[in-house]
């Protein structure tokens, strides 16, 4: 974290030194699938003014939140691609049909045990190189990471064990999470994230898989689902932000520097409130009833080893997943995680 912060502070320095203008400010289009009142969305929120703050004013950022322009998650970075939209604010898990490599980008499921580990990981000889090769190949630029940490299950029946998972029918984001908890007995959904509220209220789904425990509070989610994984176990998605890449390679300098920045900043940051709006959560929560069930050790085992199973599968889908997972491999090998 300390490498965090010192480019953060260095970038900010470089980019406040530039005393640009807000004369002939660029606007860029940025679009999130969190909603403004989701904690992770007013991250976002922040994230554009600190562009235009470290910018010194010579970019603007207009963001569009729960993916508003796109109208789906998964599409957003398609939208960039394609020029509709600058920077894809959403995460790279939600390309696998792209690449399979882009599951390890961005939530390799039932690996690290907390974010910090995992911002580690582009500090990992290689990978970094690996992730925007990835991103290049397919017209964007990978911008960073910001992680808000462990999802949370949310459920209208309890879920105190890896056995309870057997039949439960829930919302999960497409990727490699389905092919897990198949393994596991559960039955998977692959649906949109915009498309939970509504599956939960029909009754089409008994729960989901959407985010941390302090978003899905905030979005009612528990009122009528009072059962909750949580501290969570099963997946961790670093969310990215990244850019067309043509959009990206003209910008100046000191407005790369300013994005740069920002992300970092928002990394920190998006980390350290999800853990104080859990803390609060779990008080909410609890006050209300809804049960929250922490997996026990062997419970957690047994995930990361369905988890592992499918790790080596995807190793086969292309030749960039295989580069990716075994370096994260080696990377939690020499951390102490296997």
């Amino acid at each position: 974290m300390i490498k965090l912060i010192t480019k953060v502070t260095a970038a900010i320095v470089v980019v406040s030194l530039a005393l640009f203008g807000s004369a002939n400010a660029k606007t860029l289009k940025f679009e999130t699938h969190f909603s403004a009142a989701q904690p992770s969305g007013e991250v976002a929120t922040q994230l554009a003014k600190n562009v235009e703050k470290f910018s010194g004013g010579s970019i603007k950022v207009q963001l569009f939140h729960g993916a508003s322009v796109t109208g789906k998650s998964a599409e957003v970075w398609n939208s960039a691609r394609n020029g509709i939209i600058d920077c894809d604010f959403t995460g790279g898990a939600y390309q696998t049909g792209k690449n399979a490599a882009f599951q390890f980008a961005g939530d390799i499921m039932g690996g690290y045990e907390n974010p910090y580990q995992q911002y580690g990981f582009l500090e990992f000889p290689g990978a970094q190189d690996a992730i925007q090769g990835l991103y290049n190949k397919y017209g964007m630029q990978f911008v960073g990471w910001w992680i808000p940490g462990h999802e949370s299950l949310i459920s209208s029946k309890p879920l105190p064990d890896i056995a309870s998972l057997k039949g439960f029918k829930f919302r999960s984001p497409p990727g490699m999470e389905s092919e897990i908890f198949n393994e596991l007995g559960a039955k998977p959904i692959v649906m949109d994230f915009g498309e939970v509220p509504t599956a939960l209220q029909t009754g089409l789904i008994d729960g989901a898989d959407y985010s941390n425990l302090a978003n899905n509070t905030a979005g009612g989610f528990y009122d009528e689902n009072p059962h909750a994984t949580y501290p969570g176990f099963h997946s961790m998605p670093a969310d990215h932000l990244a850019c067309n890449k043509k959009v990206w390679d003209g910008l100046k300098a000191h407005e790369r520097g300013a994005i740069l920045a920002a992300i970092e900043v928002a990394g920190r940051s998006i980390t350290s409130i999800i853990e104080r709006k859990n803390a609060e959560a779990v008080k909410e929560l609890t006050a209300k009833g809804v049960g929250l069930y922490d997996f026990s050790t062997a419970d957690r085992l047994t995930f990361r080893t369905a988890a592992m199973k499918a790790w080596d599968t995807w190793k086969k889908k292309s030749p960039e997943a295989k580069a990716l997972i075994e370096m994260h491999v080696a990377y939690m090998k020499s951390i102490g995680l296997l």
